[in-house]
Order: structure tokens, then sequence, then C-alpha cells
């Protein structure tokens, strides 16, 4: 990830055989790399007591531009980290972290997701540097209105149907949730059971995939948003049968957008593979640049990067022969 404010300063969450999970550093645009000095990691337990320990960094998010120096990080399992010198020394975000209810908004000691249940997708909203929003999987979107001292769940209206209360204050699973910076107090997710938006004027999310085609549903991980049009957005639908093999419908892959704000959607496979594309795109694989019209990309769990330089409508495979793609950021260097 890139510090859009220095644009030289890049983090990579990095859990490495000998070194545990930390956080790689470069100040000179990935030349060079050093390992933060201190990585984010939970307070040593008093003797005789269990404590906690981070299996992995999941997500890295710059603060906002008022603070120049700001990360925050989420881990695995589910807590929330920042740094205030550029990701050198990480501490624990104590509302959050030391919350009397974090053990039931984690779901602590329930089984998770294969590779561990994440603090994922924080947002630092643009109007307002203490309005922090989060996801959690196994936990639901949480937010922060005073920089991360005090926390509420913000989950109406999201379904959860493999939770027992239909109307469950947390305990839902998010896949990706983003803040628009192009209008205050507008909210996208892509969540487990559905594509959502909120309108922080009703405080109630709104089931929008269910305008998507029945055929393909509304299931997936990524979510990106326009960077200057509230209304428009674009997600990669997966195969959401009971099953859930989490690769493109029919091996047919596709993003859809929307430009007004999910009331309606179109299909965008123009370049893409017709048949056969049994891949997965991760939630933090799909990301937009700030261009005129606006660029996409996407890698896959295949190894290739496929790119769109006008907004969705044609696409084209830009690198092959990569590993597994994990995450794909975009960033104006120049």
């Amino acid at each position: 990830m890139i510090d859009p404010r220095d644009r030289r300063t890049v983090l990579a969450a990095v859990r490495a055989g000998h070194l545990g999970p930390t956080v790689m550093r470069s100040t000179d645009l990935g030349k060079t790399w050093k390992e933060a000095a201190k990585p984010p990691a939970f307070p040593k337990a008093p003797e005789g007591e269990a404590g906690e320990s981070v299996h992995h960094v999941f997500w890295l998010t710059p603060g906002h531009a008022r603070n120049p120096g700001r990360w925050y990080a989420g881990t695995s399992p589910q807590a929330l980290f920042q740094s205030d010198d550029a990701g050198v020394t990480w501490q624990g975000v104590a509302g959050f972290n030391e919350h009397p209810m974090r053990d039931k908004w984690i779901n602590k000691g329930e089984e998770g997701p294969p590779d561990g249940a994440t603090l994922h997708s924080i947002n630092v909203d643009p109007f307002d540097p203490r309005h922090l929003v989060i996801g959690m999987s196994m936990g639901g979107v949480f937010e922060s209105r005073d920089e991360g001292k005090s926390w509420k769940p913000l989950n109406r209206g999201v379904e959860a149907n493999f939770l027992p209360d239909p109307e469950a204050e947390y305990g839902h699973d998010p896949h990706c949730v983003r803040v628009s910076a192009a209008a205050p107090g507008v909210v996208y997710q892509q969540n487990h059971c559905g594509i959502y938006r909120l309108d922080r004027k009703a405080d109630r999310w709104t089931r929008i995939g269910d305008n998507m085609p029945k055929a393909v549903g509304d299931i997936g991980f990524p979510m990106v948003l326009h960077p200057r049009d509230p209304n428009t957005l674009w997600v990669f639908p997966m195969d959401g049968t009971t099953v859930w093999p989490r690769v493109p419908i029919g091996g047919k892959p596709a993003a859809f957008r929307s430009r007004d704000a999910g009331n309606s959607w179109k299909r965008l496979d123009q370049g893409l593979p017709k048949g056969q594309g049994w891949f997965t795109v991760k939630r933090q694989s799909m990301m937009a640049d700030a261009l005129d019209p606006v660029g996409l990309y996407f890698g896959t769990t295949g190894g290739e990067v496929w790119a769109s330089f006008d907004e969705g409508d044609n696409w084209h495979c830009v690198v092959q022969h990569l590993p597994e793609i994990y995450a794909v950021e975009t960033a104006l260097v120049a």
C-alpha cells in the first residue's frame, strides 16, 4: 500500500517463516525494504494468563491527509493497530482492542474462515478524520466517531442468514466495505449475504444487490467506488450457490457496474474470457485509479492482472504468470 500523502512510502503486510507476522516498509517506492521496528502485536499477558498473538496482518490503510504519518492495520484475530510514525512502530487501538464487548463482537473462540477471521476494510472518512469505519469477518461493520476511542455496530438492515436472529446487532460477514470519497455519508459493502448501500441519513443498509440479474446474484468479494461520482460502483460477482465455489458464474468472468447507486447494473465482460475462467478475485484485488475516465484493475488467484481504461467497458490482460494475487493497489507517483 503506497502512502498517497508522500507518494514514496510503501507498506506491505508480510508473514514470513523466520520473521512471523510483520509489516515491511519502503521509503523509495520499493527499491529497498526494512522491517517495522515494532510490528503490530498484542500486549504480553500477565503470568499464568492466556494472551493473544497476531497470526497475520491483513489490511493496511493510510490515515487522513490531516494526520501525516498515521497508518492503521487490521489483523487476524480481529484487532486494530495504529502507527503515527509512518509504520515504524505500532500500538493497539485501545478503544477497540480493549473494548468490553470485543470478545463477543469478534466471536472469540468460535471457528473462523480457513485462513482465520480478520479485521479488514479500514476506512478513514475523507470528510472527517475522526470518523473510522471497519469491517470484520464474523463480526460485521463498526464505526467510531472519535478517532477510535469508542465504537458501535453498524449492521441494521444487513441479512445474516447464518445467524439465529435476523436482526442481530453484530456477527455479520462483510467482505469489503468502502466509504465514498465523492459524497459525505455514503457507504457501500459487498457482504457474504449481498451488496448493500448505506446513506447515513437513513442509518439502515439497503440491499441494492437485489437489482442484479437473478442468474448472477450478488455474492462476491471486492467493492470498488468511483472517486468522484457517489452513484457509480463496480463489483465482481462469484458463484453464490449453496456450496459457493468462489469462482465466476459458469466460468464466465464479468464485472458489473451501476451508475445509479445500485438501482440498475450493467454486465462488463468485453475482452474477458468467454469460458473456463475458474479464478477468484479477492476483496483487496480490485481497485480504481483517479484518472478520467477511471481505470480499473483486478488480479486473480491464477496470477493474471486485468485492466480497463474506460471504466470497465473493455478489459485487457496486462500481466500473466504471477503467483496468486492477494491485493492490487493504484497510485499516481509522478
